[in-house]
């Protein structure tokens, strides 16, 4: 199903694709950078076949969004001061912080004890977040090692009818992907440079 959404329709585009998600279906959407594949964080079997159509490596967990702060201990209770600080300067935005992990979580989004979050900027990735309440994936909308979607027609040449539902926003602006920080400690970690700056030393490798 695809949805070409628009201001009169953008509410109906959002509960639709939080019904797919709840469906236990994969909703491809529009971020501030590129577009996104979406399922819901607890439903095992989407996640499963998500990787399935990406070819994604299994070692790779999914990073993932949500609407708020207050969401963030439905995935970890461990938020140093160091993050706290982070996420108060960044977010929304193009931050994505590797946090410990709750107990319990799908191993497709855990990976060595640690789970990649972020509150995306100004998007219909933000609003799907806001309306559903529950932690969704927001890998990148391509097959593993192909560029990166910028476009509903880009996803569909990707993926053809395999996705449950396509919201289409329109091209987004590219560009820089978020940066990717290890936030489990004090001392933090950039493991992927991207559209936010931060002073801080990467590690090596």
């Amino acid at each position: 199903m695809l949805i070409k959404t628009n201001p009169e329709n953008i509410e109906e585009a959002l509960h639709t694709a939080v019904e797919v998600l709840n469906n236990g279906g994969i909703v491809a959407f529009a971020t501030e950078t590129f577009y996104g594949l979406g399922a819901k964080c607890s439903y095992e079997s989407a996640l499963k076949r998500l990787y399935e159509l990406k070819k994604r490596p299994h070692e790779k967990a999914m990073p993932l969004i949500i609407g708020s702060t207050e969401q963030l201990s439905m995935l970890s209770h461990k938020v140093t001061e160091t993050a706290k600080n982070l996420i108060e300067k960044f977010w929304p935005g193009a931050l994505t912080l590797i946090l410990s992990a709750n107990e319990g979580l799908s191993e497709y989004i855990v990976a060595d004890g640690k789970v990649a979050i972020r509150v995306p900027a100004e998007s219909f990735a933000l609003k799907l977040a806001r309306l559903a309440g529950f932690p969704i994936t927001a890998t990148s909308a391509n097959i593993s090692g192909m560029p990166p979607a910028d476009s509903a027609e880009m996803v569909i040449s990707y993926f053809g009818d395999a996705l449950d539902l396509v919201i289409d926003s329109g091209r987004t602006r590219g560009g820089l992907p978020s940066t990717i920080i290890d936030a489990c400690e004090n001392k933090v970690k950039v493991l992927r440079a991207g559209a936010v700056e931060i002073k801080c030393n990467p590690i090596s490798g």
